[in-house]
Order: C-alpha cells, then structure tokens, then sequence
C-alpha cells in the first residue's frame, strides 16, 4: 500500500480545492477544539488566527501478558493555524515521551522525542450536519524505541449533527496506512468512534464516547476499543481559551487500560 504517497497527493487536492478567495470574515466562531476525549471535530480554525491545543500532562496504562508500561506525555502541543475560513493547517510535535515497562524479573525506562504530525482539515459542509476532512501525516521524529521510524498516515472524515441546541452526535470514521512490523510493506487501520457531547451549563460540555480500532498487522491483528469521558470549559470572561479534562478506559487487554489527561485550549 502506498500509504505517504496517496496521503500527501490528498493533502495537494484538499489544500487546492479549499483555496479560493473567501468572502472578508465575520466575528470569530464560537471555539472549537479537537478536545477532550479522542473525537477530531468538523471545525477549523478561523482564518488568519492560531489556535494551540495541549495536553498539559497525559498518563498512559498498559498491562497484557504480565507486562506492565506506563507512558507519561507532557505538554504536547497541536498547533492549528485558519489558512481560510474552511481550511486549516495543524502540527503536533511530542516534545517529551517517557515510557516505563516492567515485569516479574526487571524493568526498563525510556524517554525523549516522540513522533510528530501534520494535518490538513478541510470543512466540506456545514449547518445541521457538518461534514469535514483530515488527511494526516506521521513523521519519523521520535527516537529510537519510542517510535518505529517510518512516516505513516491516513483520514479522518468527521461527521457531526445536531440533534438539539444543546446536543451534539458525531461520528469519526478513520483509514491509516501503517508499517508492518516485519519492515516489509504496509498493512491497514481502521478506527472510528461514536461521541455525544452536551452542554450542562453556557461554559460547560460533556462528552461521552466509543471508541474502536482494528489494525490488520499481518503478523497478527489487533483490536482496541475504549470508553471516553470529556469535560470540557470555556469561561465567561474569555470565549478564546478551553480548559479540559477526561479519563479513557480500555474495554479489553489490548487497549490501554486508563488514559487520564488535563489539557489547554487557546485561540489567538
């Protein structure tokens, strides 16, 4: 599978077809984030503004077979910036990864660059369903144990409708191209979740989800699926900044079995 090649000749097409001339634009949008929880929403960034989306602190749990790891991630930032009212480009570093893995006899710890992305998301559609796409690029940054050092991608097609004033469903089908294990070829991803988010007071969300992926490695594949909790805040005083936080808990061995994170939204 020609994973990076397809990927980025889509990013060409998205970044083209999204370019035209816009009309002069109105008041700010109402903030929109791909966070809390691990949803990709329809929304773009304002044209001409940034807008920094971060986790201030995320531990990561996994335990299968006897083998315990811990994944620590500190401030990793998403960095968006509205190149149009429907097109925004965004860059996700991982400054700083630790990872820690034990079992009955020894233990290990690694840390360092973690492996960074770039995306596109263009909105196709808005109003009471809001349709967009994100083609993804992963690049090669982290060090050696920490990633497996091959670029990777794929698209997210986020679909969102409002059920009422106070009610959002959205639904985040996903196609990766990965890396075989073995080095020797690309296998497929897929994932998808189902998210509803509700707004329990003006500044206040909550958002609930389900979340699955099936990763067709040829040496064998692999199915996660988690439950997602989110809440998320926008204060009063400032509509331009989110704080966050939520919990994902694996609903089988191969997942995760807890993520808990507290994160950061600001737009500028």
């Amino acid at each position: 599978m020609r994973g990076p090649g397809l990927l980025l000749a889509l990013f060409l097409l998205v970044a083209g077809t999204a370019s035209a001339a816009e009309p002069s634009q109105p008041s700010l949008k109402t903030l929109c984030t791909d966070r809390p929880t691990k949803s990709t929403g329809p929304c773009t960034v304002d044209q001409g503004h940034w807008q920094v989306e971060t986790d201030l602190a995320d531990m990561t749990e996994i335990s299968s077979g006897g083998v315990k790891s811990r994944t620590w991630t500190l401030a990793s930032p998403t960095l968006k910036y509205g190149l149009t009212q429907t097109l925004d480009l965004e860059f996700n570093p991982s400054p700083y990864l630790s990872t820690t893995t034990s079992d009955h006899a020894a233990g290990k710890s690694l840390a360092g660059l973690g492996d960074t992305i770039l995306k596109l998301k263009s909105v196709l559609k808005s109003g009471k369903v809001d349709v967009s796409i994100s083609p993804f690029l992963k690049l090669p940054t982290a060090r050696k144990g920490l990633g497996n050092g091959k670029v990777e991608g794929g698209v997210i097609l986020p679909v969102q409708l409002a059920l009422t004033d106070d009610l959002q469903l959205l639904f985040d089908p996903e196609l990766d191209a990965l890396e075989n294990d073995a080095g020797n070829g690309r296998h497929l991803n897929a994932a998808g979740l189902v998210s509803l988010t509700k707004s329990v007071t003006p500044t206040t969300s909550f958002s609930a989800e389900i979340w699955a992926s099936k990763n067709f490695e040829p040496s064998g594949s692999v199915t996660q699926v988690s439950a997602d909790l989110g809440l998320a805040w926008i204060p009063s005083w400032n509509q331009n900044l989110q704080w966050d936080t939520g919990v994902n808990v694996g609903l089988n061995t191969a997942t995760p079995r807890q993520q808990i994170y507290l994160g950061l939204s600001r737009r500028f």
